[in-house]
């Protein structure tokens, strides 16, 4: 979830190559009554022909996304050798990478073909719901698999009695639900909220901060709601991540060398990714605050930021965990052709 979504500094002038009246303040409407009124997404217009060069980098990389993601998710399901709570964590963060990611990214490559970009206000609203719910979502099944990974090292005898199906399917609804709580509220303040024209969206899609500068009247709850729920979701999730492996580590230091090597290559790929995740958030709320940046190298940084996990997720595990890379490798084996065996000469009896 990115922590600069809250960002609550004013509003600066917006860009004048967009087709709308100068005056910020014309007009307002509420758009729980006219729910057809459209915002215009300002994306990177600006950029010119450096558009098209990122249109290519943002296709390739989501192509990627889609491809590594979709894999360890068919494999999940395919392969009973991946039959371990793990990999059905796993396939669900994979399942909620996707989705997340399709909230932004398409809709950022058709706007960096077009002039000018514009999306209904439902649109608009059910982008930033499932952006941010997703976010926090994904983050909610990190802290499960670093639970999973708590039984699976500190009571490993237990760990199929403990982790069974139906407690599964209760985790997995749980970090859905955990996504659901923290981004309904601020998301309904925000839909009953009256905006004032010209309607235009800051960001290459509906961020809650730059939707919420075209507001009316004052947003001060909308904020204080929005940054306490965030931390909520990111001091919740970080917290328990971090206790588990604490439990995880005083566990380990008991161990013998060669258990200590085996529970230690059991959580690795969990806790680089969760490294990575923490630590991009970190370092881009930092460089946000600290830096002075235009408002398009923000956009490009938010980009990179919610991709880079998704992105990199597939090739992490599947580089630390040789049963799936073994799996996808079975799998991508199985689609080549079957060899033609070689014709035999048949001799005719006279």
């Amino acid at each position: 979830m990115e922590l600069f979504l809250f960002d609550i500094s004013p509003e600066s002038p917006r860009e004048s190559f967009l087709p709308l009246p100068t005056n910020h303040r014309s007009g307002s409407v509420n758009v729980t009554w006219e729910p057809d009124i459209t915002f215009f997404i300002q994306g990177l217009a600006s950029l010119g022909e450096k558009k098209i060069i990122l249109f290519v980098i943002l296709l390739l990389g989501y192509i990627i996304i889609l491809g590594g993601n979709s894999m360890i998710i068919f494999v999940a399901l395919t392969d009973s050798k991946l039959s371990s709570p793990m990999y059905f964590f796993l396939s669900n963060l994979s399942f909620v990478d996707i989705v997340y990611t399709t909230t932004t990214i398409p809709n950022m490559l058709s706007g960096l073909l077009t002039h000018v970009k514009t999306i209904s206000v439902p649109g608009c609203f059910l982008q930033m719901y499932f952006f941010i719910q997703l976010a926090v979502t994904g983050r909610a099944i990190l802290t499960v698999m670093a639970y999973d990974r708590y039984v699976a090292i500190c009571n490993p005898l237990r760990y199929t009695a403990i982790m069974t199906r139906p407690v599964r399917l209760i985790l997995i609804a749980g970090a859905w639900s955990f996504g659901a709580f923290c981004t309904l509220p601020a998301a309904t303040m925000g839909w009953r909220q009256s905006y004032c024209g010209p309607y235009v969206v800051r960001h290459s899609w509906c961020d809650p901060s730059s939707v919420r500068r075209l507001v009316c009247g004052d947003t001060s709850a909308d904020n204080i709601v929005s940054l306490s729920f965030a931390l909520v979701s990111l001091l919740t999730t970080g917290v328990l991540i971090l206790t588990s492996y604490v439990l995880i580590g005083v566990s380990i230091s008991r161990m013998g060398v060669a258990q200590r090597l085996k529970a230690v290559g059991t959580c690795a790929a969990h806790l680089i990714v969760v490294s990575i995740s923490y630590g991009s958030a970190s370092f881009v709320y930092i460089s946000y605050r600290v830096g002075n940046f235009s408002p398009e190298v923000r956009i490009i940084v938010s980009v990179l930021y919610s991709a880079l996990t998704p992105f990199l997720n597939p090739m992490i595990y599947s580089l630390r965990n040789r049963e799936l890379r073994d799996s996808i490798r079975r799998t991508l084996s199985s689609f080549r052709p079957a060899a033609v065996s070689p014709r035999k000469d048949v001799s005719t009896v006279s």
